[in-house]
């Protein structure tokens, strides 16, 4: 597919009430995951504090054990041992239908977007019915090509993570979708949790930007409020951010999560540089609209000592002392060799007419 219809799919598309795009305000997710470790009133928590924060939407993850994953799956970071095996645990933390949709209309409730990454053409299909205002498609799932091709089907907006995708393999996810015409999003994130700083990644956002022609954003493990404002910083269309209700929770991504006290900081953060990138600003015609200030804060010229009328001033002759509404600092050297035409007091502000004019160089004419 030419680069132009990818770009027109990429660069901007509705999202429920909202607008992604690079000329629209930065959409905020607060990532739950599976911090709610299956509990439904715990994940109602949740979405009530991502949406009493500010942030624009909310995101689980939904996993159907029989259809994802086998007994022999390894933990990636085992916390207990209530569960025997990692498919257990995707078995104990999952919702039913009924609950997913439960909290999807609570979600509808709060103003939120409700998504949540399926892991499985069954867990696609449920999500389907219960209703998601765009797929985010985990990195470990970019080489899955049946469910991939599932989510094509639906027609809905495509949130592409890279978290430990290769360019190869985001390449073959971003023709897929190019040849289906659907708008997208791409999320520099890197798969470690918690993030250090050192790959974090930020340059890859402009590395998708010019590849893909498409919107970007970021996804942030680090377990700070810092990362997430320094690609704010950088202009991007959506920032997602794991979220925990306190550091002291159990849990595996705890480690790479926020609080929701720093999260509301964060949409604080994004919205303050929003407007701050919005509004470049002229030195000069600041400088005039702060003219007050400047006439407070500078330094005018001032007489060290009492000097007579005829005095030629010297350097020894002249202070510098606020305020700013005498003959500017800056213009000492250009007063210094000229006559007073009048007595000055010490401590006294100097102005223009203090000063006889400089005799004209020999040989100008003078105006008739």
């Amino acid at each position: 597919m030419p680069r132009e219809s990818v770009a027109e799919q990429g660069q901007g598309f509705e999202l429920g009430s909202r607008r992604v795009g690079p000329e629209h305000p930065c959409v905020i997710i607060g990532e739950v995951g599976l911090a709610h470790e299956g509990s439904l009133g715990a994940a109602h928590a949740f979405l009530d504090g991502i949406a009493n924060a500010g942030a624009d939407g909310v995101k689980f993850q939904t996993h159907i054990a029989e259809a994802e994953s086998t007994p022999q799956e390894p933990f990636r970071l085992r916390g207990s041992h209530q569960d025997a095996t990692r498919y257990d645990y995707w078995k104990r933390t999952a919702f039913t239908e009924s609950q997913w949709r439960e909290l999807a209309a609570h979600a509808r409730e709060r103003g939120l977007l409700f998504l949540s990454s399926p892991f499985s053409v069954e867990a696609v299909n449920l999500l389907s019915r219960v209703g998601v205002h765009a797929w985010k498609i985990a990195s470990g799932q970019v080489t899955d090509v049946p469910m991939f091709e599932q989510i094509l089907e639906t027609g809905l907006p495509i949130l592409l993570s890279s978290g430990m995708s290769t360019l190869a393999e985001i390449d073959q996810a971003v023709q897929s979708i190019a040849a289906h015409r659907r708008p997208f999003l791409i999320f520099q994130t890197t798969s470690c949790y918690p993030c250090a700083p050192e790959k974090i990644g930020l340059n890859m956002l402009s590395e998708f930007r010019q590849r893909y022609h498409c919107s970007v954003g970021f996804s942030d493990h680090s377990g700070t409020v810092y990362a997430g404002l320094a690609a704010a910083m950088l202009g991007i269309q959506m920032l997602e951010v794991h979220v925990t209700l306190s550091r002291e929770m159990f849990g595996a991504d705890v480690s790479s999560s926020i609080t929701l006290t720093d999260l509301r900081q964060v949409v604080e953060g994004v919205r303050f540089i929003e407007r701050l990138r919005a509004h470049p600003v002229d030195k000069d015609a600041l400088a005039r609209e702060l003219e007050p200030m400047r006439l407070l804060f500078c330094k005018s010229l001032v007489a060290r000592k009492a000097l007579s009328a005829g005095t030629v001033v010297e350097a020894a002759h002249l202070t510098t002392k606020k305020p700013g509404t005498g003959i500017a600092a800056n213009r000492m050297h250009e007063m210094i060799g000229r006559r007073l035409r009048r007595d000055v007091a010490a401590d006294e502000m100097l102005r223009e007419e203090d000063f006889e004019r400089r005799p004209e160089p020999a040989g100008m004419a003078r105006p008739r």
